[in-house]
């Protein structure tokens, strides 16, 4: 078998942010369908950070879903979404990305055809950019960076090509979490700040999200007077703001989940700060993000609908009680994180889990550490031939 082409991730997507750029990079998903034998790559720096800068300020917030005429295939393609978000929540971005970009090339195929009311397209188009965005964050929690960003950079485009100026604000944050996840400060940073720009007139759900998510930039940074300030406003907004003008794809924003991702943001630059700067300012973040991230779900139980975030969240919870020394409750907290790997696969989540793994082996001889250990390796290696 041929080896496949390694190409960066925005190969191809540089075309004009006009309609016929759109459509062009829509031809590629849907000529190379699932048999695509190439091998994307992230991009970071000027690459990755300049895509929002081609975003059409002139275009409007969506307004067009109500006064568009019945399709019972666009409404058939609107009342899948929902579903499609449950498949990532309940069992993460590894399970059924295949399936969710199967949908995705679908309806770009639809777009592409053409010949539907404009009122159509532009519902078609709304479709796409959320099942886009969908497959980009799935493609992101298996672990696959690159092809991550290519959704979302199409994702992108879309949702400029039909105004949908909150979820194009809502991609360009998830960029942001993704160069934060990969400890990419600067990209996270300025890809969160044009996320909070471009988001200037969005629910308040939307804003209250993208702080968050900018909020992580700043904390893998190293500013963390900027990131309690935009934690702090994305509290504030969220508490402010009239919930019921939040898109159905806002479903899972509630406070406690903001004072999670702050939790997971202050563990991950608590590690960071204790190994690099200062070991008593990093115990001090994974205590303070210890405490937010008890606020969560890693306690829901297996039989609740959000698997995967239970899974990342008592990940990072079980990480920062090792960093703080607290190896029983960590080893307690990894069993149960282990646990839910049986039917969730989200690589990002490993990957945290494996961060425990290398706290933990500083404490081989500790009774607790000794026990749970080998069943923690022993989920890694499970999960690395997946």
């Amino acid at each position: 078998m041929d080896s496949p082409l390694v190409m960066p991730a925005d190969a191809g997507m540089r075309q004009p942010w006009t309609r016929a750029g759109t459509l062009g990079a829509l031809d590629d998903w849907v000529v190379t369908g699932l048999l695509d034998r190439r091998r994307f790559l992230a991009i970071s720096g000027a690459g990755l950070t300049s895509m929002p800068s081609h975003l059409a300020a002139a275009k409007s917030p969506r307004g067009f879903a109500a006064a568009a005429a019945d399709s019972p295939l666009i409404e058939q393609i609107e009342q899948a979404i929902p579903l499609l978000q449950r498949l990532d929540d309940a069992t993460g971005g590894g399970s059924h990305l295949e399936y969710v970009g199967a949908q995705f090339r679908s309806v770009a195929l639809l777009v592409r055809r053409g010949g539907q009311p404009r009122s159509i397209e532009t519902r078609l188009l709304s479709a796409l950019a959320e099942i886009g965005q969908l497959a980009g964050w799935m493609a992101f929690d298996a672990g696959l960076h690159g092809p991550a960003q290519r959704y979302l950079f199409t994702a992108l485009r879309v949702a400029n090509e039909c105004g949908y100026r909150a979820m194009a604000a809502h991609i360009v944050a998830d960029l942001a979490f993704q160069a934060a996840s990969r400890e990419l400060s600067s990209d996270a940073v300025a890809l969160g700040e044009s996320a909070v720009s471009v988001a200037q007139h969005a629910p308040a759900g939307v804003r209250a999200s993208i702080q968050t998510r900018l909020a992580y930039g700043y904390a893998v940074a190293g500013d963390m007077s900027s990131f309690d300030r935009a934690y702090k406003t994305g509290l504030e907004v969220l508490a402010d703001g009239d919930r019921a003008e939040d898109p159905a794809w806002m479903y899972y924003l509630t406070p406690s989940h903001l004072d999670t991702q702050a939790g997971y943001a202050l563990t991950h630059a608590g590690m960071l700060a204790a190994e690099n700067i200062s070991p008593s300012a990093g115990r001090a973040m994974l205590r303070e993000g210890e405490t937010l991230l008890r606020k969560g779900a890693h306690d829901r139980p297996f039989t609740a609908q959000a698997q995967r975030r239970a899974l990342f969240e008592g990940a990072w919870l079980a990480t920062a009680a090792a960093g703080r020394g607290n190896l029983e409750e960590a080893c307690v907290l990894g069993r149960t994180a282990v646990a839910r790997t049986a039917t969730v696969r989200s690589a990002r989540s490993i990957e945290v889990l494996a961060r425990l793994a290398a706290r933990l082996r500083r404490a081989k001889r500790n009774e607790h550490v000794s026990d749970f250990l080998p069943v923690l390796e022993s989920c890694l290696a499970r999960n690395a031939q997946l």
